[in-house]
């Protein structure tokens, strides 16, 4: 599976693609704040929000309209200035997950939707996983989506969080909760903050 950036600098008009088909879905009737909704119904009023590679702003500009304080995060400048456009109630920063500290910390809920954890590079995902970690508040959560054949195993993917100091709370397999199994084909994994990273 490629990383975002190598898709990007193979073909430097994909986040305007990708960017105008959120748009054209929206136009079209259809409903992606599914993820947003989940999140907001885990988290108290005004809650401190990370959107960990939050694209266009879809999901953490749904939350920061509903009155929490969100910060997303993404690589690409491109998509963050659609967000910053679309969405100016939240703050906007570009930003690496796997090289670039989280520019603030203490989160209530950190959410990462959109398969991110698949265009992840291979060396940057203990990484970003452990920039996560520490940018969480101690009674955080963390949830995490992405779907299966994007080149990040399930089961290594939970190691590695566990490796990064966090316990996995529940799996489900979609983001209307419905149960893991051992065949499904998408995992929401929600974490807590409970522990210290392994040495």
């Amino acid at each position: 599976m490629p990383t975002w950036k190598e898709i990007t600098a193979n073909n430097p008009s994909h986040s305007e693609n990708y960017a105008r088909r959120w748009r054209n879905l929206v136009a079209e009737g259809e409903d992606i704040y599914g993820e947003a909704r989940l999140i907001d119904a885990m988290a108290p009023r005004g809650a401190r929000i990370l959107d960990a590679g939050c694209g266009t702003g879809r999901i953490g500009g749904y939350l920061s309209e509903r009155g929490h304080d969100v910060l997303g995060t993404d690589l690409d400048p491109v998509l963050i200035g659609y967000a910053k456009q679309d969405y100016p109630k939240a703050r906007w920063v570009v930003g690496d997950l796997s090289t670039d500290p989280i520019p603030e910390d203490n989160f209530d809920l950190i959410v990462s939707a959109g398969n991110v954890m698949g265009f992840l590079a291979e060396e940057g995902r203990q990484p970003a996983l452990g920039n996560l970690h520490r940018a969480l508040a101690p009674h955080g959560r963390a949830v995490i989506g992405f779907g299966a054949g994007r080149g990040w195993d399930f089961g290594n993917f939970l190691a590695t969080a566990r490796a990064a100091g966090f316990e996995l709370e529940n799996a489900y397999e979609s983001w209307e909760l419905h149960p893991f199994v051992a065949e499904s084909q998408f995992l929401v994994a929600v974490f807590t903050r409970n522990q210290q990273p392994a040495s």
